[in-house]
């Protein structure tokens, strides 16, 4: 009597690993060609790299510059109020106040701001 060759489960004379063991797919791949993975339920033609989405590069551009230029003006006016600190005269319609050009300053912002704001909200009404 002869013992089994404890070697005979590998190819290369070395034992398989141990793991579960290998169950073969249910459907065969569809599509699909050598180094691509096939996703079931696909048809043939639509097999291979997919479709790159639809870019809106303008759109972005213009939103990226619109945040730099934001965020650039908001440092300069930043530097602006920290290097005036002093107290200026300003003189409004009835009356003149005396006040720290800080708070000029940020006043004035605030203001341009609304009524950019202002703008923006004319200009779409008129669009429609």
């Amino acid at each position: 009597m002869t013992a089994p060759d404890p070697n005979a489960t590998g190819s290369s004379g070395t034992p398989l690993p141990a793991g579960p063991p290998y169950s073969s797919p249910s459907t065969p791949p569809v599509g699909g060609s050598a180094g691509q993975p096939s996703v079931p339920g696909t048809p043939p033609s639509a097999a291979g790299p997919p479709a790159p989405a639809p870019r809106h590069t303008g759109r972005t551009i213009g939103r990226t510059l619109a945040a730099a230029l934001l965020v650039f003006v908001t440092v300069l006016l930043v530097l602006f109020v920290m290097f005036n600190t002093q107290t200026v005269d300003i003189s409004l319609v009835f009356t003149d106040i005396e006040a720290p050009l800080v708070v000029a300053l940020l006043v004035a912002a605030v203001l341009s701001a609304l009524v950019a704001s202002l703008i923006s909200l004319l200009r779409r009404a008129r669009r429609r």
